[in-house]
């Protein structure tokens, strides 16, 4: 009998624990996730339209030679300041100093003439006082030397058009400044007005920024301005000088030129942020909106949704709400919460409707400390939410 016990014994005991193995194991619960809250509460909608623009000069040319021939010399650099009147580039001038020196050869072939004729002129004339010529061959006399006097003056003249041109082979600065690109290189030949050089002269500077063509209609001639360079903590401000009467014919934008009201020399071509105050929001500035942070939204099927706890279960649940526009950072919302309610701020996708959760950073035998608030205002009547209802 004890032998069967045994041997009972041993075959049930594998049985018993391979259909312990396959028995369904109870599912194991969800864990309570500490989630970070705000608030919904008053705020007013203070957001305006913002670019960025770039400081520039208020006078930037583009130099270029009057005449075509190839590049020479380059004497300065990008970044290289320069001297009203200082020789910038020169051209190639040996054919243009032969054109000098046959003008000029011309000049003098032509002041022989004129000297020639002078002399022939006042012999005449001696010779008309005694009577031994007539008085039409004096006039003949006068007008040689008048045609021999225009002719000089001709070729004087040709000859000051030559010494023009050979100068025109330095191109020289018209004002103090800055070199701000080149654009040619030495061995290029170039045709007369192409640009070599682009020169930002020293003064007032400006701050130029591109707006589209659906906003340009609300920046006007005078409006204030602030800005915030990119590389400073400051504040500037300025006002509009000039808005583009047509759009670029590339990118479609209006130019937009703003003037620095005693701001400190900021280096050219730095990047400044250009709000414009009361401008852009839809017709929201100033009024009372809702606003949340836009780590607290969540696309919920075709629309978005946030979490809001449930204080009494200490669960959260999905809240549709319907967006209007942002606020800087914010998202602003038009419908969909109200006042009083804590909305899950961040790690929003973790979260499944109904999950127990606990505040974090939460003190004291509640556990659920006042949360931050968030910069949000009561809406129009559209705003709570359709659950309330």
């Amino acid at each position: 009998m004890t032998r069967h016990l045994m041997t009972f014994t041993a075959l049930a005991l594998p049985l018993a624990l391979f259909l312990a193995g396959c028995s369904k194991q109870p599912p194991a619960e969800e864990p309570v996730r500490a989630v970070k809250l705000v608030q919904v509460a008053p705020g007013t909608f203070n957001s305006g339209l913002e670019f960025s623009g770039e400081v520039r000069a208020r006078v930037e040319a583009r130099l270029g030679f009057r005449l075509n021939g190839k590049l020479a010399k380059r004497m300065v650099e990008v970044g290289q300041s320069v001297k009203v009147g200082q020789v910038l580039a020169q051209l190639d001038p040996s054919d243009l100093q032969l054109a000098v020196d046959s003008a000029r050869a011309q000049a003098e072939a032509a002041r022989t003439q004129r000297d020639l004729a002078a002399a022939d002129f006042k012999r005449f004339q001696a010779l008309k006082e005694q009577n031994f010529i007539s008085g039409a061959e004096l006039e003949r006399r006068d007008a040689a030397l008048k045609a021999a006097q225009a002719q000089l003056d001709q070729a004087q003249a040709q000859l000051a058009v030559q010494s023009n041109q050979a100068a025109y082979t330095s191109l020289r600065a018209d004002a103090s400044g800055v070199v701000t690109a080149v654009e040619a290189e030495v061995g290029q030949v170039l045709a007369a007005g192409a640009t070599v050089l682009r020169v930002a002269a020293d003064g007032p500077r400006e701050v130029q920024f591109s707006v589209p063509e659906d906003k340009v209609a609300a920046i006007k001639t005078g409006q204030k301005v602030l800005m915030r360079p990119w590389a400073q903590p400051t504040e500037l401000k300025g006002r509009v000088r000039e808005v583009a009467a047509s759009a670029d014919a590339l990118s479609r934008t209006f130019l937009v030129k703003v003037t620095l009201d005693g701001a400190p020399a900021l280096p050219l071509g730095s990047t400044v942020s250009v709000a414009l105050p009361g401008l852009g929001g839809g017709g929201l500035q100033g009024q009372q909106v809702i606003k949340l942070p836009t780590t607290a939204l969540r696309q919920d099927g075709q629309g978005t949704a946030v979490w809001v706890l449930d204080e009494a279960s200490m669960s959260i649940k999905s809240q549709p709400v319907q967006l209007a526009t942002v606020d800087g950072n914010e998202a602003v919302i038009a419908s969909g919460l109200a006042p009083g309610m804590r909305v899950v701020s961040t790690g929003v996708h973790v979260l499944t409707a109904g999950q127990k959760v606990s505040v974090f950073g939460a003190t004291g035998a509640s556990g659920a400390p006042s949360a931050p608030t968030a910069s949000s205002a009561p809406a129009p009547a559209a705003a709570t939410p359709a659950a309330a209802k």
